[in-house]
C-alpha cells in the first residue's frame, strides 16, 4: 500500500513553490497564509526535511523542495487531466507549444483550425518566443526548436528543414517573374533580416554573394546595398511580400506565398537552411497528447 501526505498538503506546498509565496498560494486556494504555513511544516515533517528557505525573504525552495516541486506539480496536472478526461468521456486537456515568432505565425497558426478538427478537446497555448525555453522545469510542455543540429535536451523529431531563397513580389518586380542575374539584384531595394553575428550559416546576403560568386565572375557586394534591415524575420518576409524589397526567405516560411504567385524565386541559387526540430521532456506526464501533436504536425508537412 503506498503510504502518500494528504492531497491537501501537496496542493498547498505546489501552489506556494510556484508564486514563492505563502500569501499568493493562500489567495489562489481560498485559505489563510497560515493554514499554507501549517499544512507545509506538515509536509516537511513527512520528507523529514525542510523544502523552504523562509528567511531571508522572498521564500525560496530549499534542494528537497526544488527536486519535489516539479514532480508534484506534473503529477497534479496529470490528475486534472485525467478527471478531465473522464468527465468529458474523450481526449482533451491543454498542451503548451513554443516555436519561433516567425514559424508559429507563418506555419503553425494557419493549420490550427485543422488542429481543432482533428483534436477539438485539446487545447494548445502557443508561445511564439525566439528565446529558448526550458523543458526541464516546465516552462512549456513542447518546444519547436529552430537549429543546425539536433537539440540535446530531450526527445525530438526533425518535423521539416528548410533553404532560403531570393524572392520578390510582382508588385516590385513586375509580373514575369523571370531570374535575375546576380548583378541586377543592386538595382532593387534590398531586404535583410538580422542573424546572431556569429552565425557562419545565417542566410543573409553576404553569404548568398559568396555562393553566388561560385556560378558567377561579378556579384555586387549586396550586404552593403540592404535598403532595410529587420530584428525579427516575420517582418522582413511582410515586407518583402508588400513589395518593399527583395529579400532571401524560407521555403517553409513562404511556401504559400511562393505557391499562389504572390512572391516569385528569382534565383536559381539557395542556401541550406536549419531544422525544425519537436522536442519534449522525457517521461512528460502528457506524453500520450504530444504523442498526438507530433503526428499531427508530422502530417501537415
Amino acid at each position: 500500500m503506498r503510504m502518500l501526505p494528504p492531497l491537501t498538503e501537496l496542493r498547498a506546498f505546489e501552489a506556494a513553490a510556484r508564486n514563492l509565496s505563502f500569501k499568493l498560494a493562500a489567495a489562489e486556494l481560498g485559505v489563510t497564509p497560515t493554514a499554507i504555513s501549517h499544512q507545509i511544516k506538515q509536509l516537511e515533517r513527512y520528507c523529514g526535511q525542510p523544502l523552504f528557505r523562509r528567511r531571508p525573504r522572498p521564500v525560496a525552495l530549499t534542494w528537497a523542495g526544488d527536486q519535489l516541486f516539479p514532480v508534484v506539480r506534473d503529477g497534479l496536472d496529470t490528475f486534472g487531466e485525467a478527471l478531465t478526461t473522464v468527465r468529458a468521456g474523450a481526449a482533451s486537456g491543454r498542451l503548451r507549444i513554443t516555436a519561433t515568432n516567425a514559424f508559429a505565425a507563418r506555419w503553425l497558426v494557419p493549420r490550427l483550425p485543422r488542429w481543432r478538427e482533428a483534436h477539438p478537446r485539446l487545447k494548445l497555448d502557443i508561445v511564439g518566443t525566439d528565446a529558448v525555453l526550458d523543458l526541464k522545469s516546465g516552462e512549456t510542455d513542447v518546444a519547436i526548436r529552430y537549429a543546425l543540429t539536433p537539440p540535446r535536451d530531450g526527445p525530438y523529431i526533425e518535423l521539416v528543414r528548410d533553404t532560403f531563397l531570393v524572392v520578390g513580389s510582382p508588385k516590385l518586380i513586375g509580373e514575369a517573374g523571370k531570374p535575375i542575374d546576380p548583378a541586377a539584384l543592386g538595382t532593387f531595394p534590398l531586404i535583410e533580416a538580422e542573424w546572431p553575428p556569429g552565425d557562419k550559416h545565417a542566410p543573409n546576403w553576404r553569404r548568398w554573394r559568396a555562393a553566388a560568386l561560385r556560378r558567377h565572375k561579378s556579384v555586387p557586394d549586396l550586404s552593403s546595398l540592404a535598403a532595410f534591415s529587420f530584428r525579427e524575420e516575420l517582418h522582413a518576409i511582410e515586407a518583402a511580400i508588400a513589395g518593399q524589397g527583395l529579400a532571401i526567405c524560407s521555403d517553409v516560411l513562404v511556401g504559400p506565398e511562393l505557391a499562389n504567385g504572390a512572391l516569385t524565386a528569382l534565383s536559381p541559387i539557395r542556401l541550406s537552411g536549419y531544422g525544425f526540430y519537436i522536442v519534449h521532456r522525457a517521461g512528460h506526464p502528457k506524453e500520450a497528447s504530444i504523442r498526438a501533436f507530433i503526428a499531427w504536425a508530422s502530417a501537415m508537412v
